[in-house]
């Protein structure tokens, strides 16, 4: 595979959790073909934690990379013309641009995101559609698409958003690989995780972690509420009310994300037809995998998988689908 250069642009005051992210899952590895670097405005950069980081690149190599990433940073003040300026460039020169958290307020203020969608953190998000009206702002997302800009919510949505791009890069396979390396969901449907107001678990209380995974690997038998309250060992009024709390959405709601989630991986990498793939996820027909496809998707089965298994071989310069995902 022809090497693909990742810079990854970290700014005075960079979250380091952010900066993490795309350095983590972007680093170099026999399955993918990316070429990390670390690129900063000087040779030594403040972070949130109270400490320093160095940066082997500068703002040039941020204009030789196919696609260039903006971990979050604290506190928003103006950044400084030659970052502005890079940026701007580099979005001119069609390369890939994304953000993770509050990077989204550096693409704005470089004009990246004008007339487009975007994200950022939910305890910024009032300040950003305030600061930035000639961008539409999504705010229960964990990410948007908008093809060659992408933007993420808070934190952790990173994760999901370099696994996106992995996954609309290399195929479900290698980011499952990967996100199986950093013990991380491949995928995560819903709206900000932090913006669903969610009291903590009182202590002596179990996670129901046990019955999620337990549901994963048994996705193709009938999954009610009632089943999954008797595993659980609580009545199905407990179960619904403490699943809801921690995961922001209902037991039959994750349910058919995890199968729509499932049948998107067999789909990438199986040749079952599309009715074996919707007996094995636990949808039944094929014309009901079509219904919850066109919902959640806005695609077919069968276009789905032929956009994702022509995109795993063309590899990461391929040219992908405009989307929005939520």
């Amino acid at each position: 595979m022809a090497a693909h250069r990742v810079a990854v642009l970290a700014l005075d005051g960079v979250t380091p959790l952010d900066l993490a992210i795309p350095t983590q899952i972007f680093t170099t590895r026999p399955e993918t073909p990316y070429e990390m670097t670390l690129c900063a405005l000087g040779p030594k950069v403040a972070t949130t934690a109270g400490f320093a980081l160095i940066a082997d690149g500068c703002l040039e190599q941020v204009l030789t990379a196919d696609t260039v990433i903006v971990p979050g940073f604290e506190p928003i003040l103006p950044l400084p013309n030659a970052v502005l300026d890079t940026l701007a460039e580099a979005r001119d020169q069609g390369r890939r641009v994304v953000s993770i958290c509050t990077g989204a307020f550096a693409l704005a203020a470089a004009g990246v995101l004008d007339g487009l969608h975007a994200t950022t953190h939910w305890k910024h998000i009032d300040a950003f559609e305030r600061d930035f009206p000639a961008v539409t702002v999504d705010r229960d997302v964990l990410y948007v698409d908008e093809g060659d800009v992408l933007t993420s919510a808070g934190v952790c949505c990173g994760i999901d958003l370099c696994l996106h791009i992995v996954r609309r890069d290399l195929g479900s396979e290698v980011a499952n690989q990967i996100a199986r390396g950093l013990v991380a969901a491949p995928h995560r449907d819903g709206g900000q995780a932090q913006y669903v107001p969610a009291p903590v678990a009182v202590a002596g209380e179990a996670s129901l972690s046990g019955t999620r995974g337990w549901a994963l690997h048994r996705l193709g038998e009938p999954l009610t509420l009632r089943v999954l309250a008797r595993h659980a060992g609580l009545s199905q009024r407990t179960f619904m009310r403490r699943f809801t709390e921690e995961t922001g959405t209902t037991p039959l709601q994750w349910v058919l994300n995890a199968r729509v989630g499932r049948a998107r991986e067999l789909l990438e990498t199986t040749g079952l037809s599309v009715d074996q793939v919707a007996r094995d996820c636990g949808l039944g027909t094929a014309a009901n995998l079509r219904l919850h496809f066109r919902r959640t998707l806005d695609t077919t089965p069968t276009a789905y998988r032929r956009t994702f298994t022509r995109s795993t071989s063309r590899g990461p310069d391929s040219s992908p689908a405009d989307a929005r995902t939520g």
